[in-house]
């Protein structure tokens, strides 16, 4: 499948801003399962953004405004070739006692341990034995009905949280959005053995449920001994597939903003922030 993206971030200010630096995770990321094709990106005022890699791999383009300005528009637009469902490679199975054993679990001890949005949490290792009440199965399976539970617990609700919402308090509401989802999961992979980092990206989908407007999107992937990363989504239910386009990784929320940033000046008046995600021979436009 090959899709076309549109983000566009638009910064706002009550006056004049300046001395503004920035960072963008925008760019999508080249694996075995998809190809960046193209990728453009703009900025007003008029900015040419240098790149970096950040410690996850996650391509980060970098730049500053010294003069005065009122507005800041940040525009990514993408061509992305994803590998069809027919041709992903089947997720092994695995029983959860290897996980203790296999040669490279030290690389990935960053992703059992406490972040910043999933800290360390009674309640959440709770929810994750509730979950797995029937005992243990296989890494992806056990995955799959931590995620699910999710899925079945929470109601998917705009708004009712915010940016800063850590899992604990998302678990306490049972609701929230694909980001809180997410969070939740990563808690409960975590506090049951499975190393679980968060995934930014965005998805392909033409049936967004009520309230559900198209932004970007976030789910959870899970490492599979001798296999590697394997994807699902909590908050649709689903092994993620070729509607997926993978931004960036990391261990939750903080690593991988998609923009952030600095500034001196006024304060912001308005942020706005416009998502398109559309099949090859589509326009692309938020607008």
């Amino acid at each position: 499948m090959i899709l076309h993206l549109l983000h566009r971030t638009t910064f706002a200010y009550a006056g004049t801003a300046r001395d503004s630096f920035n960072e963008a995770r925008l760019r999508p990321i080249d694996d075995s399962l998809q190809t960046c094709r193209s990728f453009q990106l703009r900025i007003t005022p008029a900015n040419t953004p240098r790149e970096y890699r950040d410690f996850y791999g996650n391509a980060v383009h970098y730049f500053d405004i010294a003069a005065p300005h009122r507005k800041l528009v940040i525009e990514a637009q993408s061509e992305i070739e994803t590998v069809p469902d027919h041709a992903r490679p089947a997720v092994p199975e695995v029983a959860f006692a290897e996980l203790a054993t296999f040669p490279e679990r030290d690389l990935y001890l960053e992703f059992l341990g406490p972040s910043h949005y999933v800290p360390e949490d009674v309640a959440l290792w709770r929810e994750a034995k509730i979950a797995l009440g029937d005992g243990r199965t296989t890494v992806f399976a056990d995955a799959v009905r931590l995620g699910r539970h999710v899925f079945t617990k929470f109601t998917y609700k705009p708004h009712s949280t915010g940016v800063h919402t850590k899992a604990p308090d998302a678990l306490k509401l049972k609701m929230g959005v694909c980001q809180d989802f997410a969070h939740v999961m990563l808690g409960l992979c975590r506090q049951s053995g499975i190393p679980a980092r968060y995934v930014s990206g965005y998805f392909f989908n033409i049936r967004r449920r009520p309230g559900e407007v198209e932004a970007s999107h976030a789910w959870v992937e899970v490492m599979v001994p001798g296999h590697g990363w394997v994807a699902y989504d909590p908050t649709h239910d689903r092994v993620a597939d070729e509607r997926y386009v993978k931004i960036a990784t990391g261990r939750d929320y903080a690593d991988i903003r998609p923009v952030s940033g600095t500034y001196k000046g006024a304060p912001t008046r308005s942020l706005k922030v416009e998502v398109a995600v559309r099949e090859a021979g589509a326009a692309v436009s938020a607008c």
